[in-house]
């Protein structure tokens, strides 16, 4: 699935996504990582779209400062935990990895877990 596939700028329409005359526009590529998962989990039926836009909506309503894809992160780990698609420990195992990873990665550099 590619994040600026023109498909894709219907549901960054519906979902408050920012972007540009081409559709979705992502900072940094964890982003556009965060919103094909989501639309991907979306299109495999796993919750609804009313779902998702309430859960966004309240991680958006928690923090309206914080950066949007980070709100966007947020209620993606929300939502599969709700659906139990993930375990609050096998998340907190992969924030960790990530962690350690992002650290040890050299800045510029590709992280792999």
């Amino acid at each position: 699935m590619n994040p600026s596939d023109p498909g894709r700028a219907a549901l960054a329409d519906r979902c408050g996504a920012p972007r540009d005359g081409d559709g979705p526009v992502f900072a940094e590529p964890w982003q556009a990582q965060a919103f094909t998962m989501a639309v991907a989990l979306f299109e495999k039926g796993l919750f609804t779209w009313t779902e998702w836009s309430a859960t966004l909506a309240a991680e958006i309503a928690a923090a309206p400062d914080e950066e949007y894809y980070l709100r966007w992160l947020a209620a993606l780990e929300r939502i599969a935990m709700e659906k139990e698609l993930v375990g609050a420990g096998d998340l907190a195992a992969r924030r960790s990895e990530w962690d350690r990873a992002a650290r040890a990665t050299p800045h510029g550099q590709p992280i792999h877990l």
